[in-house]
């Protein structure tokens, strides 16, 4: 086995950097079987065990096992999305039920179980819960918080996977597991084939108009990579369809990419709607055999909102002050739209490139201005520079880290005294073998491995405007976003600081998880960073004061639609969890009545967002896409104090590094919070912030 990169027992590279130049497709199966041979000889030595349950032996024990197998899941399943072609993800459909009954097993084995009651009652039950110590440095003290913490999660995760049913219902939950486990990727699968099944190839100038030439450019690149001998070529990229949508003058081109986009995996080739009602059944079950009335009920249970009415009610206030806001801004829009070009119905199709006009009426600027500043070296140089004058961290680029594709860089991060914080990964760029979207994820976690304590791993991928035989990547102001959004989690997992890794960096509660990456977006439209690194690509020039202030200015244009459109997926997702499933016949008409409070454009007929909706269908947001809202309100809140110190105040950026980025699960989010910011949320910080009161 020792010719499998997978089954390695030693890793030789410097950081134990994952060996992607070596790994093959063949090497997989192998190391999964071997993988679940070692992990299942693991557990019947920890259930036979014949010395008394202690928290070594027993939680310890599971947090730090299969190693084997879960080298080979990482890799795999990050390679999933990352880059994977068709081959590559059939496997899926093995390897997934494989690991679903395998931890279901665990989960449901009462001599298991048994051990971990055992730990949980000598250490936890009935005990006074430690509190977080004044003073973060006395080690020992948040030792034994996490040890308790670690103890209680890991009781409560075995109630949750089904420890306390009978024999027969441990069997259909495995059952269901396991059939979960392969219709996530299906679905995942089938929005990316639907998306690379589009194409739109335009060989007339004239239908482009109003296009910026640097998008033009890119869609000509396109078309000749793909193989086409002139003209250009959009594709269901965002950052293709985006531009197109906010410049297209062409209002036919514009409803034929925006109807392909809002219809990928409706009633084509790679429909979804049968894996949806299959998805809810199957999760309706779970939770009735859990004791939870829905999956809703079931998820939220282990929220901070602790409650489906809790976080709905959140959800209601914010739409109370938004939907009214959201309602003026279409009028305003679709009042311009008629004034320039007759227009007597507002469509999807027209609200991007309506919108951009508004703006540039109301802020004399356009977001493609921005561009020539926002060259990708540049914003990943800037986003550095700006985390080093918040935290004093460094990033420097390495080049002897094996990479899975010659898109993807490699950074290590360093902390203000040298030492060696963790790995970075980068990998920006859109291409047929991986999903759209952007996303953090972790290659090896902070803490205790078998081994001894390690540093993190961690890659942010997206799907952002690739560079042309023309220029290189510039980014629209929404893509650099996005680059800061996902450093944030992966500073989440960065300057983790704790010992357990079963309870470090993004391992929190999920709707606490957004909170470090969209406090880091606020960054980017401050005058004071921006100044650190915004400059032409072509000639290094500053972006211009006039065009920084508009900018700013107009940082909350629309926010009533943007909060309404959120609202809207969150809304859909708690009904679709909150529904008899099989009551559900028509996955279309279900959509439009669960949304049609948050309507504000006609409906289109063909399109539904549902079906190609992967963070509740095959992500981990199912039940609780409202977090992003819920974790945006902390946001708020919490970079509100920022405002009020200064962006760059080192006392509260060390807190905020101190009480959230590296506590990780040790204390429940809303004591690590607190601990923050001094006192308890405040309940308007998010309406505030957008200007919405």
């Amino acid at each position: 086995m020792q010719d499998n990169p997978l089954l390695r027992k030693e890793n030789t590279h410097r950081l134990k950097a994952i060996p992607f130049d070596e790994i093959k497709l063949e090497h997989f199966m192998p190391a999964f079987e071997e993988g679940l041979k070692i992990a299942k000889a693991e557990i019947e030595a920890l259930k036979n065990n014949p010395e008394a349950p202690t928290f070594e032996n027993t939680i310890l024990a599971m947090d730090n096992g299969s190693v084997e197998l879960d080298y080979a899941s990482t890799v795999y399943f990050n390679l999933l999305g990352a880059h994977s072609d068709a081959e590559f993800k059939a496997l899926a459909q093995k390897i997934s039920p494989m690991l679903a009954e395998f931890s279901s097993s665990i989960a449901t084995d009462p001599k298991i179980f048994e051990r971990v009651k055992a730990v949980y009652d000598k250490e936890v039950a009935g005990k006074p819960k430690p509190t977080m110590p004044k003073d973060l440095s006395d080690k020992d003290s948040l030792r034994k918080a996490e040890r308790y913490r670690l103890i209680e999660r890991s009781y409560k995760s075995f109630i949750r996977g089904g420890a306390l049913l009978k024999d027969a219902d441990k069997k259909r939950f495995t059952e269901i597991a396991m059939e979960l486990s392969q219709l996530s990727p299906k679905f995942s699968d089938n929005v990316l084939n639907a998306t690379n099944s589009f194409e739109l190839h335009i060989t007339d100038a004239a239908e482009l108009d109003g296009l910026p030439q640097g998008v033009m450019d890119a869609a000509e690149f396109t078309a000749r990579r793909k193989g086409k001998e002139s003209g250009w070529l959009f594709t269901l990229q965002p950052s293709s369809v985006n531009p197109l949508l906010t410049y297209c003058k062409n209002r036919e081109i514009r409803r034929k990419i925006s109807t392909a986009y809002s219809s990928r995996a409706f009633k084509d080739e790679f429909d979804n709607q049968e894996l949806i009602k299959r998805t809810l059944i199957l999760r309706k079950e779970r939770a009735k055999l859990l004791g939870y009335e829905n999956h809703a009920e079931y998820v939220l249970e282990d929220r901070m909102a602790a409650s489906v009415d809790t976080a709905r009610s959140f959800l209601d206030k914010v739409y109370e002050v938004a939907y009214p806001a959201a309602l003026k801004e279409r009028e305003e829009v679709a009042k311009l739209a008629k004034e320039l070009d007759g227009i007597d119905t507002l469509m999807g199709w027209d609200w991007a490139y309506y919108s951009n006009k508004l703006k540039e009426k109301l802020f004399a600027y356009d977001p493609e201005e921005l561009r020539p500043w926002f060259k990708v070296e540049n914003v990943i140089d800037g986003l550095f520079t700006v985390a080093n004058k918040i935290y004093g961290i460094t990033m420097k680029q390495v080049h002897d880290v094996p990479v899975y594709h010659e898109d993807v860089t490699t950074w290590e991060a360093h902390d203000a005294d040298g030492s060696y914080l963790g790995l970075l990964y980068i990998d920006l760029f859109p291409r047929d073998t991986k999903r759209g979207g952007a996303w953090k994820s972790s290659l090896q976690g902070q803490g205790l491995h078998h081994d001894g304590m390690r540093r993190p791993q961690v890659m942010i991928v997206g799907s952002l405007t690739p560079s042309t035989d023309k220029s290189p990547s510039l980014l629209r102001l929404d893509e650099a976003r996005t680059i800061f959004h996902e450093f944030g989690h992966a500073l989440h997992s960065l300057l983790a600081d704790g010992y357990y890794r079963g309870l470090s960096g993004t391992s929190v509660l999920w709707d606490f998880v957004e909170l470090p990456s969209q406090i880091m977006e606020n960054w980017l439209l401050e005058k004071e960073a921006l100044n650190l690194f915004a400059r032409h690509y072509e000639t290094g020039e500053a972006l211009p004061k006039e065009l920084l202030d508009k900018v700013i200015a107009a940082k909350n244009f629309n926010a009533g639609t943007a909060n309404v459109t959120q609202l809207r997926y969150a809304n859909v997702d708690f009904d679709w969890h909150l529904a008899d499933p099989q009551s559900i016949d028509d996955v279309d008409k279900f959509e439009q009545d669960a949304t049609k409070r948050f309507t504000l454009l006609p409906k289109v007929e063909g399109t539904n967002f549902s079906c190609s909706f992967a963070h509740i269908f095959a992500g981990g947001y199912a039940a609780g896409y409202y977090s992003y809202k819920w974790a945006e309100a902390l946001e708020a809140d919490a970079w509100s104090l920022f405002e009020e110190k200064g962006i760059f105040d080192q006392e509260t950026a060390q807190n905020f590094r101190k009480y959230i980025l590296s506590r990780g699960n040790s204390f429940h989010p809303q004591e690590l919070f607190e601990a923050f910011r001094g006192r308890p949320l405040d309940p308007e910080a998010l309406l505030k912030r957008d200007g919405l009161i």
